[in-house]
């Protein structure tokens, strides 16, 4: 009988690779799809003390070391890999644990790709505590990896002050709540007849308090006359019972707040000096900045922040080249939040629904056999998306396009989702100005419902068209049948 042929399909292989027939046995060829991308491609798998490194088998008799985490440990691992030829490097992002050998590796020059975890965890493979970092590496080789956004240098020290000043203000609100608390434990109910005891009235009761002052008329006496809580009832809300170990913890809670609110001082300076250090992208006198918005301008002339912030706004534009504040919902304290986590390059975003995926503000529709099994977004940590959605949540009475926009979809959708969906729909207006450093047109309500109007409209004679029929539009309005 004659041996029956191999009739399986023959896997096309790259032009240089060859076949090693050694004792009588082919190598597995890899198909052309699978050729190595990145030949001088190195993996790092992070831990707190320690760090696994390894090359490609040619070009170390050791592909696989094992560094310390030391300034010392780092530079070692760094002229070893220069020394191997290397140029790209992939890591994981563990923590903040990263953040020291990337920057190191990054100053000699090489290319660093910051890989998601969840992206290496779903490729099958082999992987093991030590093998991590020959898995790392062996993906990167093949083009299986990709690179996390990352902004510049220069925009990654604007986000690390800024991060800083977030954790100052959550601190900081820490202080409220400890100063409520002590209120409450000596019966004070401030809380109820000032909406805010932070303010210059809730201030300087709780200072007078602090001071020694007991006679509940004569602090009534010192909240502001725009108070809308009368006298009498301010009075009897501070007359109570004044402990010594609580007055001494409503002490130590409002320096703590004077504390942290130098601090916030003196972080907003070191930004806006920083802002001031960078290069500028317009100038400034050829294309000045719009005038800002009523309410902003309003607050400035008697509020000191409000006139930092108007200087936050100034900064961000000569430095950008774009003025997010002329968007309604976004404030300079926004603008700035989203400068400092995306930059003023969006050139890795190749279009806006890469980057509104990115920020995790677009449906993640999860599809198996053709159906649609989920549309929800998905959950992702991400500052500039919360910045997004917090300035989405202030358009419900603005009388603005965006603002109709909001109002209708919480009609349709409820409040959480047209939440998020206004959130995109700012996401995409930032990436156009951002990008094509185009200036925002402002849109009023009546537009807005016009431009809804005709687009349903157009849908409603599209699909009529579709099924036969003629839409014709009715010549004023019929009067009801009694």
């Amino acid at each position: 009988m004659k041996p029956k042929k191999n009739n399986a399909s023959k896997i096309k292989t790259h032009p240089t690779a060859k076949a090693n027939t050694r004792g009588g046995n082919k190598k597995t060829l890899l198909p052309e799809s699978l050729r190595q991308v990145n030949l001088n491609a190195a993996g790092i798998d992070v831990h707190p003390t320690e760090l696994w490194v390894a090359v490609p088998s040619d070009r170390d008799t050791k592909p696989v070391r094992r560094f310390g985490t030391f300034t010392h440990d780092l530079e070692q691992m760094a002229d070893w890999l220069v020394g191997c030829g290397l140029t790209t490097v992939a890591m994981e992002s563990t923590g903040v644990y990263w953040i020291p050998p990337f920057q190191v590796l990054e100053r000699r020059g090489l290319d660093m790709k910051l890989v998601n975890a969840r992206h290496v965890k779903n490729v099958t493979g082999r992987k093991g505590d030590i093998s991590d970092c020959q898995w790392l590496q062996q993906l990167h080789t093949f083009g299986l990896l990709r690179n996390s956004f990352r902004p510049t240098d220069q925009v990654c020290v604007l986000r690390s002050y800024l991060r800083l000043r977030d954790q100052l203000l959550r601190a900081r609100s820490r202080q409220i709540l400890h100063l409520q608390k002590a209120l409450h434990q000596m019966n004070v109910q401030l809380h109820h007849v000032l909406s805010d005891i932070t303010g210059a009235s809730g201030q300087a009761i709780l200072r007078a308090i602090v001071e020694g002052q007991r006679d509940p008329v004569k602090l009534a006496a010192m909240v502001d006359k725009r108070v809308r809580a009368p006298q009498d009832k301010i009075a009897r809300a501070l007359a109570g019972d004044y402990r010594e170990e609580h007055l001494f913890a409503l002490q130590i809670a409002l320096e703590l707040y004077d504390e942290y609110t130098r601090k916030i001082t003196a972080c907003d300076e070191r930004i806006l000096e920083y802002l001031s250090s960078l290069e500028s992208k317009v100038d400034l006198k050829e294309k000045p900045l719009p005038a800002p918005k009523p309410s902003l301008a309003k607050k400035a002339k008697s509020n000191p922040t409000s006139q930092g912030a108007l200087e936050v706004r100034a900064q961000i534009y000569r430095v950008s080249g774009v003025d997010l504040t002329a968007i309604e919902g976004i404030g300079a304290q926004t603008a700035q939040i989203l400068m400092s986590e995306l930059g003023w390059d969006l050139s890795r975003f190749p279009s806006e629904k890469h980057f509104t995926s990115w920020l995790a503000l677009c449906p993640d529709h999860r599809i198996s056999a053709g159906k649609i099994l989920s549309r929800q977004t998905r959950h992702a940590p991400n500052r500039a998306a919360n910045a997004l959605r917090l300035a989405a949540s202030t358009l419900e009475q603005s009388p603005s396009a965006l603002g109709n926009y909001f109002r209708r979809m919480k009609g349709k959708l409820g409040a959480t989702s047209a939440i998020t969906a206004t959130a995109h729909k700012l996401a995409r207006i930032v990436y156009r100005l951002i990008k094509h450093g185009e200036a925002y047109v402002a849109l009023g309500q009546h537009e807005e419902e016009q431009r809804y109007r005709e687009r349903r409209l157009y849908n409603l004679r599209r699909n009529a068209a579709r099924l036969g029929f003629q839409l014709i539009e009715r010549q004023g309005h019929a009067k009801p049948v009694s």
